[in-house]
């Protein structure tokens, strides 16, 4: 059995698709108490990991957790200690590239390299996934797409090599089932560096529109986000980021082919799977 925190996310409905794809039987952990689906089959428990004592019971059985610091907050280390005293075998955890190769606020990046340190030192065997920008990050232009053909933002020439989430999947499943080299760190990234004004122009092609990206100043951005309820965390992790992206683009591996063993999808590939999001 493979156990999944942050089951609600992106990365995480990813995985349990391809492990129940595979016949593999998945406990899918998350926080909310809405009515969001999961897929058949799926064992489903509610909790709040930043407090993870409940979930001693639900450990029993489970070979091996797949970790988002996100999910798991303060609660990483106790959770690893259950896990062990458990018999679970291995950790995945998703981490970020920043640990590698800093950009934005570095409070962002410490938080990723203390749930790495927490893994590394649990006794599990362990594999931890340094992630790059997630093309799934464009889903937040999908309001303005679907009102008319301008994407406004900061940054327009802020490059990174966005990650497709079924590659993230792909790799962590392999690495889930104890296919990859035991303690290894791995940097993932998509294909090719691209900027926002071409990430946007991608997406217009996927849905046969022609869409440009206005840049805006960074400060009436955080003001927008802030004005929509947003909390001061979540324009700071971006616009700090994308700040220090259009000086240094972000890094560009070729670790996802490595591993899988076919190229990486490209953010024209994922513009296409998800352009009923974008009104396409």
């Amino acid at each position: 059995m493979i156990l999944i925190t942050g089951a609600s996310g992106v990365v995480g409905r990813q995985v349990m698709n391809q492990l129940v794809h595979e016949g593999t039987t998945v406990t899918a952990v998350t926080r909310g108490t809405g009515d969001a689906r999961f897929p058949d089959g799926v064992a489903v428990v509610r909790g709040d990991l930043f407090h993870p004592e409940w979930i001693e019971a639900a450990l029993e059985g489970v070979e091996a957790l797949q970790i988002s610091p996100r999910a798991t907050g303060p609660g990483l280390g106790e959770l690893l200690r259950l896990a062990a005293a458990r018999g679970v075998r291995r950790a995945v955890l998703l981490s970020a590239t920043t640990v590698e190769y800093p950009a934005g606020e570095a409070r962002f990046a410490a938080r990723f390299k203390h749930a790495e340190e927490l893994v590394r030192n649990s006794g599990l065997d362990w594999t931890i996934l340094r992630l790059a920008d997630f093309a799934a990050n464009a889903l937040a232009w999908a309001p303005q797409i679907r009102a008319g053909d301008v994407v406004r933002g900061a940054y327009a020439r802020a490059a990174t090599s966005p990650l497709h989430e079924a590659d993230i999947a792909g790799v962590a499943v392999h690495a889930l089932r104890g296919s990859l080299r035991k303690e290894a760190i791995h940097t993932l990234t998509g294909p090719q560096s691209l900027d926002q004004v071409e990430k946007v122009r991608l997406i217009g092609t996927a849905i046969g529109r022609a869409l440009s990206f206005q840049e805006l100043p960074p400060e009436q951005v955080r003001q927008g986000m802030l004005a929509q309820g947003l909390s001061e965390e979540i324009p700071a992790r971006l616009l700090g980021s994308l700040a220090d992206y259009a000086e240094r683009p972000g890094p560009t591996t070729s670790t996802v082919e490595d591993l899988l063993g076919r190229p990486a999808l490209t953010f024209a590939d994922w513009a296409h799977d998800n352009a009923p999001a974008f009104g396409g």
